[in-house]
Parts: structure tokens; sequence; C-alpha cells
């Protein structure tokens, strides 16, 4: 398994807030959820924009098929973008699209190739897909490859972004491990490394290294700081995954650590976070039907869906409602607060 692109490796081997909003999501009432969209293929993120529309990511099977496309009420699908990048290494992993975000009528991609722009407030329900051809992606990862960091991994896979203050992009680099920041007018930096963990348990079994990496995953703004969500490489240790809080200064620090690789986290409106848990690895690998949906306190979690297989992504929309996708199940799920 090859670990310097870990989601890829590990979704294979088996967030997000625009801006500061805050959807006060109830405590106490047990959400439920219903099926919206199926078939898609290697579903990973999730976004909707100003006017509620719901928009979906799908990696492809690693020939150049992968694509952006817009969900409605009713369960149908409606490719916007297809031809993305999408290719297939020769250890069996893809490089291929990962989230997206909606801010001020543009839909943010990230994809093997960069950062794809597209105006979704000219676009309407149904219009024709276009091919990602017709689009000219930001090499962001080639400025993140040439920084020297001081645990250098010498790669980069932006996976996902959130909306900061000045209209600043702030991305969760999986490879890298750091967050970058993308100014409004297309400057970038490195905001801060992600620090990993100490082995809990280095002879195994399985034996693995002294030092984990911790992968950041999800990224989101309250308005005041970040959270970001991580994924322990390997030997993934089980409950030891943290959610970090980060200052507008990038300084890190530990919010809680009890958690089963995490990839995304969306704020609570009440000071804590959902935090979604992609699954639990065992002796065969990422064992299916294992992952689940948190409320992460600082101190303790309630679990509010569990036997989730393989999600990926979360998007909260406002108090009542939220959407997931699942990787496994290759679906698009509305969740009901």
């Amino acid at each position: 398994m090859h670990y310097k692109r870990p989601l890829l490796s590990l979704f294979l081997a088996g967030s997000l807030l625009t801006g500061c909003q805050d959807h006060r999501i109830p405590s106490i009432v047990q959400p439920t959820m219903t099926t919206l969209a199926t078939g898609l293929v290697g579903v990973i993120g999730v976004e909707t924009d100003a006017t509620g529309r719901v928009f979906v990511t799908e990696q492809g099977t690693g020939n150049n098929d992968g694509r952006v496309s817009e969900i409605t009420p009713d369960g149908k699908v409606h490719p916007i973008i297809t031809g993305l990048y999408s290719f297939t290494r020769p250890d069996n992993e893809l490089d291929a699209t990962d989230h997206l975000l909606a801010a001020d009528g543009v839909l943010y991609i990230l994809n093997a190739k960069g950062l794809y722009t597209f105006n979704i407030s000219a676009y309407k329900t149904g219009d024709a897909p276009i091919p990602a051809s017709s689009l000219t992606p930001e090499n962001i990862q080639k400025f993140v490859i040439d920084y020297t960091f001081t645990e250098d991994t010498g790669e980069s896979h932006l996976y996902n972004m959130t909306l900061g203050p000045d209209g600043a992009l702030y991305f969760s680099d999986a490879a890298a491990n750091a967050i970058i920041r993308r100014s409004k007018t297309g400057q970038l930096g490195v905001v801060t490394a992600v620090p990993g963990i100490a082995n809990p348990n280095p002879a195994g079994p399985p034996p693995g290294p002294p030092f984990v990496q911790s992968v950041p995953t999800g990224i989101t703004y309250d308005g005041k700081q970040f959270a970001i969500s991580t994924l322990l490489g390997f030997p993934f240790p089980a409950g030891k995954a943290l959610i970090y809080r980060m200052d507008l200064a990038g300084k890190i620090s530990v919010f809680q650590q009890t958690f089963n690789s995490l990839v995304d986290l969306e704020n609570d409106g009440s000071g804590n976070y959902l935090a979604l848990e992609f699954a639990v690895f065992g002796p065969m690998g990422w064992t299916p039907k294992t992952g689940r949906l948190l409320r992460a306190k600082g101190t303790s979690s309630d679990v509010l869906l569990d036997k989730l297989n393989l999600p990926t992504d979360l998007k909260v929309v406002d108090s009542h409602t939220a959407y997931l996708t699942s990787l496994g199940d290759g679906t698009l799920y509305k969740i009901t607060f």
C-alpha cells in the first residue's frame, strides 16, 4: 500500500461549511437517513450552493471518466462536467477527483490535475455537460511539492477545502500533511503542518513504524477558528485519530483524540463537531459497514449513525438537513435531524 497518497490507497484497499454558517444541530433528535441517488461511481464529495442545489464528485474508474453532477430532489443525476482526469496507477490506486466547494457563484473542484473552477451562477439544471478539457486547472500541487517542509513527503494530494477569512481558500493536503492557503487573488502559502503521533503499538500486530502520520482530511471554519479531521496512517490505530483546532495564525491544538479514521467534519453550531469515520481497519483491511457519524464534544462523543459503508463526505445544509456520500454503496444519502 502506498502511504504518501494515503486517502486514495486507503479507499482502494478496502466538509465542509462555506464561510462561517452556524447551523445548530439538535442534540437530542436521532437523525434518519434516506437514499437520494444510487449508481454513483467512486463518489467522494457532496456540496450545496446558495440555492440549495446538490452537487457530487465521482472519481470514475481510472479511464478519465471522473465527473461532477447535480443530484435533483427526485434522485436524478445530471452530469455537469465530464471526462475529469481519472487514472489507475501501476499500484492500482486512483489519481482522480476528490471534494468540491460552492462559494460566491463558483464551484471549486479538487482533482489530481489541480483546482478547477466552474461558474454555477450561470448553470441551469439540465444544461448539457461540458468536457473537463474545456477548463484549465490551477496547479497548486506544484507549489506544495516545491515547498521545503520540516517533514517533507515530496508529494501533494489536495483533498478538501473550506472558505476562510477574506475570501481565502484553505486546503487540507493529505500527502504533504499540511494546511495550504490560497488568497482571494491566488497567492499561495503554507499555514501549518499537521502533526502525527507516536505509534501506540509498534510491535503489532501488525508491526508498524514508530511514528504514525496524521493525515488531514476534512477542514471547516466557524468564523473564529478552523477544525481539521485526521486519518492516521499505517497501522491505522483504532481510537487514536484526532480532531485538531487551528487558529488564524496556524497554531494547532488537540480538540479530541478518540476516533477511527476520520474523513470529514462539520460545525454543529454549538461549538462541537459532526465527525465522519470512514471504517475500522481489520485483518482483511477496511471493514465494510463500520463507518460512523459522531457528535464530537471534546471529552466524549455521541453516535448519531453507525454501520455506514465507507462514507467519505458530509454536508450540513441547515439545522435539520445534511447529505452524506458512501463510497462503499455508490450512494448519496439525505440525513434529517
